[in-house]
């Protein structure tokens, strides 16, 4: 992912979209459509089977993604993702940190882009480990994700 950042109107409309089942449940669809059309452009979201339904991309949860969000992308049977998970598990408890595990074979693109690299983990936007965890350097991380969480009241 790169340091693209949705603007205000962009972010309000991802996060309407995590939950919604189309865009005319979030209102007119002919006014919505081209700026969901515009967050397909950029990676973060996906066209739904469904006639004007979308879901979020790898890209678009790592957008939205809080100081204290982790994303840890794996495979099943990865002994070092396994191991990873268990290492970081109580930083994360004591932290406070929400982790979310992403198979990456069940989405083409991410199979291709973390395929031989897995476990690679993220804090909020941020990767911050592929292959093995620095358990210190990610210890520091978390604390500084905290503070920032809680200069910005989350």
């Amino acid at each position: 992912m790169d340091d693209r950042r949705p603007d205000g109107r962009q972010r309000d409309l991802l996060r309407a979209l995590d939950g919604a089942l189309s865009l005319s449940d979030l209102g007119d669809a002919s006014v919505l459509r081209p700026q969901a059309e515009e967050l397909v452009a950029q990676g973060w979201l996906r066209k739904s089977d469904a006639p004007d339904s979308y879901a979020l991309t790898a890209d678009g949860h790592l957008v939205l993604a809080g100081p204290l969000d982790v994303t840890l992308y794996t495979r099943p049977g990865c002994h070092l993702c396994d191991e990873a998970k268990s290492q970081i598990a109580p930083l994360l408890r004591r932290a406070g940190a929400r982790l979310h595990e992403v198979n990456i074979d069940a989405d083409d693109v991410l199979r291709q882009r973390y395929n031989v690299d897995v476990p690679v983990l993220f804090l909020g936007a941020r990767k911050v480990a592929k292959h093995r965890v620095d358990l210190q350097q990610f210890q520091r991380q978390l604390a500084e994700a905290g503070r920032l969480a809680k200069a910005s009241g989350g």
